[in-house]
């Protein structure tokens, strides 16, 4: 995938309010901890997580994203009457119908012929999404293009919380390790053909590859009580020590594969934002790709996994604390459960 008209005019993101830090996650599993003789401190041995963002309860996934949706638009210029295509991109939803980005279009006056619909591929929707958004763009079909994602770790860590606390079981916390490290937050990523005033940050270019085989490594979703009669209850589970595995070897055949289709060289790659899972990712990835990590910029240690939502938030960081500079070649690496690895190469 190659580009040469697609511009990334902003980024807005909004930050779950309410700060949960590991060690109050640990407070709170005390019995089980004690139950499995769990040293206190793991959580962010383990993980590199300080703290995380959670919601208030209750809040509404959309109005985090037209939140999001709404600085974006106020920083590209760019009125929602412009706006091509609105993609949710979110693995959290409000429901199974209709889309979600239909709640946030309404929210921020999208409308008419816009197309607005929901889009779902693990921690990478937020990539899909603009690679969507860019091809429509490049086509000519669109001039300006949003996508938005809200993410939400309460109810889940909760429910993992709850169920650690009640089977005291070790196999059920090596599951929970990676659900314990989610944050919350929203994001909006507006992209056009440069009509609207739009300076750097061209895309131009990006692959995705894939290794499907693995796709019950990391799993998030809905069971039946005992004997299939009860509610329909959520759950997550990851076997974090395969996934770090097999996704470090998608990730170098992803990573070869991106600086041939960009004909880069790994040291004319300026900067890199990857996806946020924790310091163990974080260093095997870097590691192994022979990036340093002057080139890298974190925020799991204080936004925890943040799903979708992750790697664009931390590239508005990184541009705001003037990591990322005009010109600078940048690689946005990005994995999800699947397993699926996107990179998209940008001159900022």
């Amino acid at each position: 995938m190659r580009y040469r008209k697609v511009r990334l005019d902003a980024i807005g993101y909004e930050l779950g309010p309410v700060v949960v830090s590991s060690a109050e996650i640990e407070e709170r599993l005390a019995p089980a901890y004690a139950s499995l003789h769990i040293p206190s401190g793991q959580l962010e041995s383990l993980t590199g997580i300080v703290e995380r963002r959670w919601w208030e309860e209750g809040a509404p996934l959309s109005k985090g994203a037209a939140a999001a949706a709404k600085k974006a638009l106020a920083r590209a210029g760019v009125e929602p009457e412009a706006i091509g295509s609105l993609i949710y991109a979110g693995v959290c939803r409000e429901q199974f119908e209709p889309a979600t980005a239909c709640a946030v279009a309404s929210e921020i006056g999208v409308r008419d012929n816009a197309l607005i619909y929901d889009l779902s591929n693990a921690c990478l929707g937020v990539l899909n999404g603009i690679l969507e958004t860019a091809n429509r763009i490049e086509l000519g079909q669109i001039r300006a293009g949003l996508v938005v994602s809200c993410e939400s770790s309460r109810e889940i860590n909760e429910i993992a919380i709850e169920k650690l606390l009640s089977s005291r079981n070790m196999d059920l916390f090596k599951t929970s390790l990676a659900t314990f490290t989610g944050g919350s937050g929203a994001v909006a990523v507006v992209l056009s053909d440069g009509s609207f005033g739009a300076r750097g940050r061209s895309l131009r270019g990006g692959v995705s590859l894939a290794a499907p085989e693995h796709h019950r490594l990391c799993t998030w979703g809905l069971s039946k009580g005992a004997g299939g009669r009860d509610m329909h209850r959520e759950f997550m589970a990851t076997d974090s020590v395969s996934v770090l595995e097999h996704g470090v070897s998608l990730g170098i055949r992803t990573w070869d594969a991106f600086l041939n289709k960009l004909e880069w060289s790994a040291s004319a790659v300026d900067r890199v934002i990857c996806h946020q899972v924790g310091s163990g990712h974080k260093d095997a990835i870097l590691k192994t790709l022979g990036v340093s990590e002057e080139k890298d910029f974190s925020t799991y240690s204080f936004l925890g996994n943040i799903g979708t939502v992750s790697l664009p938030m931390t590239a508005a960081l990184a541009e705001e604390r003037g990591f990322l500079r005009e010109g600078d070649r940048v690689g946005f690496l990005g994995i999800g459960s699947g397993l699926n690895c996107m990179m998209l190469g940008w001159e900022w």
